[in-house]
């Protein structure tokens, strides 16, 4: 008992404790940046670490892509239009020395930049732009960032638009210009398909003019569908050539 709590305990700790200060292990995701007696000597891992005691000191570094959600922001477009627009972006440390040295909170400072730029380029757009061509606003918000946060060993592999709120009454402008729409296509489909009739009904007419026995013959078709409705009463067209002797005659 007295050898547990004992000189031989505290030596035991502190090799312990030594051991723990000297060697790190660091996953297959995460890079550690070495600075010693505060400088960097650059980047170690994954696997076991040797450190100096006292000497060096480690910084661990996360390679794996991250999802940032950019939260909602105000944005006047082009047309002036109030908008409140989010985003999502994808991005992960390429370089984590340049991450630690260049940059104080690689982090916060990607998101910082990532919400003015969205606010910067979705107000360079007209609402219908922004409604209809979201990829090509990703692209734009996209490459932008990268260029900066290169310079902080950062590398932003993608950009998306999440949602786009209007305001209410522009939800309903918008929802009134849609029903105009519908209507005024359904308006010019029946347009097409009164011409069309139109068109077929000449070319019938040219066809029984040329044709005195198909008139003939369309005018017994007609009465026979007359006929089979069940009509009491029944008003027979004479046609002009069986009256024309008459009229002849009478003249």
């Amino acid at each position: 008992m007295e050898w547990i709590f004992g000189p031989n305990l505290i030596f035991v700790v502190i090799i312990l404790a030594l051991l723990f200060s000297i060697i790190k292990i660091l996953p297959e995701w995460e890079r550690g940046v070495v600075l010693r007696l505060g400088r960097s000597v650059g980047v170690r891992g994954p696997g076991p670490i040797f450190l100096i005691p006292g000497v060096e000191k480690l910084i661990r570094i996360d390679t794996r892509t991250v999802t940032m959600d950019i939260q909602p922001q105000d944005v006047i477009s082009r047309d002036n239009v109030t908008l409140k627009v989010n985003a999502v972006i994808y991005f992960r440390v390429v370089d984590p020395e340049i991450a630690i040295t260049k940059v104080e909170q690689f982090y916060f400072a990607t998101s910082q930049l990532a919400q003015t730029t969205l606010r910067s380029v979705v107000g360079q757009y007209q609402l219908d732009e922004i409604l209809a061509h979201r990829d090509k606003i990703n692209l734009a918000i996209q490459d932008i960032l990268d260029k900066t946060t290169g310079t902080w060993g950062v590398k932003v592999s993608n950009v998306e638009v999440k949602n786009i709120d209007l305001p209410k009454d522009m939800q309903a402008a918008m929802a009134r210009q849609a029903e105009a729409e519908r209507e005024r296509r359904a308006k010019v489909i029946s347009a097409d398909g009164e011409l069309e009739r139109a068109e077929k009904l000449k070319e019938a007419s040219n066809i029984l003019a040329g044709s005195p026995s198909a008139l003939q013959l369309a005018y017994l078709q007609a009465m026979g569908e007359i006929a089979g409705t069940g009509t009491q009463t029944i008003i027979l067209p004479i046609p002009l050539d069986m009256m024309k002797p008459f009229l002849e005659q009478r003249s």
